[in-house]
């Protein structure tokens, strides 16, 4: 069960559970995805684990969290929807485990607050030679993603897909944006993020909850800030080329659709949606994997997944060059059968248990746990575990058949090689 307070400019959540020997710790920061400041926002979160005042390397950050028993820290960027989020992840052993009591939970706390709130700063800067090689490292993050082609072409089908939607910006930023951001800009936008970013911070493990709270409000107190809207799916209204054509020197195409589906998370309907992909895409038992991989043998993978804040349906596919007219044609004739209704009962239960089997398997780690439950606060909706398990089962094909007819095609994207 999840407990959730609000302090001080922050929301607490608090999810205790005897099942892990570990306590883990998110500290998530939400804002609006923007193009003038996605690229400050992923060097920011890159900068504030390099090093603080009190622990001013990266070496010296590590050896400290050695010291509590080998716990690990990491740094996250997501986008959901149209919001940008930095996530900081603590995982420690939970201290009614050790021989020799030590108060772990509350010294992760503090070691937390260090990396949020006393970076490694001269006067009203970051520090010159961490700003320089997170700089280094961001750029080979975004360059990265050109290589792995895959990535690259649904990146490259977001970009066209959304263009002008704030939902096209790369989670990193952009490459041509990096060197110009200065230690004195970042740290003012540091600045500016913590005051005004909407800020969640999640523990979930076995622990004396009074206590932790009374940490919480020692550690992490911020200024009041004004309730976030909810980001509203903007949806392009003109299409100047449903189809496009990159080339470049590579051996398998890559064909890649996107639909928009008109529903996100929280949504009456939302849950009909999540049966729908399962059908059409999203598993080895889906359409598109027996008709495009197994049946006809031209793909090497075939699968849809779903951006459920954005309104988002996209199929991604790998394949030879010279059979993307009859690959399409497939992917078509299963996103028409799924509009006819071309799937049987049995399909539909067998398609709801592997969704269930999934979800259980993802609230089966702390971290999945979290993410599960921060879909609320995104959507500022209240769907608990209970709630999601139920929306599936009572799915009806008529339901999904509902779903079917609000997804409407938008655009092609194929990556293809040098030759015609």
């Amino acid at each position: 069960m999840e407990n959730i307070v609000n302090r001080n400019g922050i929301t607490f959540h608090f999810i205790r559970t005897e099942k892990y020997k570990t306590n883990t710790i998110v500290f998530k920061m939400l804002a609006p995805l923007i193009r003038e400041e996605a690229t400050s926002r992923a060097l920011l979160a890159y900068c504030l684990q390099s090093g603080t005042n009190t622990y001013p390397t990266t070496r010296e950050l590590r050896s400290y969290l050695e010291q509590l028993y080998g716990a690990t820290f990491n740094v996250n960027l997501q986008k959901k929807g149209e919001n940008h989020i930095l996530s900081f992840s603590l995982e420690v052993a939970n201290e009614k485990f050790l021989f020799e009591k030590e108060p772990l939970l509350e010294k992760a706390l503090h070691f937390l607050r260090e990396i949020l709130l006393n970076p490694k700063t001269n006067g009203e800067a970051f520090d010159e030679g961490i700003v320089q090689k997170e700089k280094r490292t961001l750029k080979q993050r975004i360059e990265a993603i050109y290589d792995d082609k895959i990535r690259y072409a649904n990146m490259r089908l977001i970009e066209e897909m959304c263009k002008n939607e704030p939902y096209a910006i790369n989670v990193y930023g952009v490459l041509e944006d990096v060197d110009r951001i200065s230690p004195n800009e970042l740290y003012e936008y540091y600045q500016k993020a913590l005051s005004e970013d909407q800020l969640d911070l999640y523990i979930i493990g076995d622990f004396n909850e009074e206590e932790i709270l009374e940490q919480c409000e020692r550690f992490f107190s911020f200024s009041a800030r004004t309730e976030r809207k909810r980001m509203e799916r903007k949806v392009k209204k003109e299409k100047n080329d449903p189809m496009i054509i990159e080339r470049q020197d590579i051996q398998q195409g890559k064909l890649n659709i996107g639909y928009r589906t008109n529903i996100s998370y929280g949504d009456y309907d939302y849950f009909a949606l999540q049966v729908f992909n399962g059908l059409f895409g999203g598993f080895p038992h889906s359409k598109l994997f027996l008709n495009v991989r197994e049946k006809a043998s031209l793909a090497y993978y075939a699968v849809s997944r779903l951006e459920s804040h954005k309104g988002l349906l996209m199929v991604m596919t790998g394949i030879e060059p010279k059979n993307y007219e009859q690959a399409l044609s497939i992917i078509k004739e299963q996103m028409e059968a799924m509009k006819s209704g071309n799937f049987s009962e049995e399909e539909l239960v067998q398609t709801k248990a592997v969704i269930k089997n999934q979800m259980l398997e993802t609230l089966d780690t702390p971290q999945g746990t979290i993410e599960v439950l921060y879909h609320n606060v995104i959507s500022k909706k209240n769907i608990d575990k209970e709630k999601w398990f139920e929306g599936i089962e009572k799915v009806t094909k008529e339901e999904v058949l509902d779903v079917a007819k609000k997804i409407q095609f938008d655009t092609i994207y194929f990556l293809t090689g040098m030759e015609e």
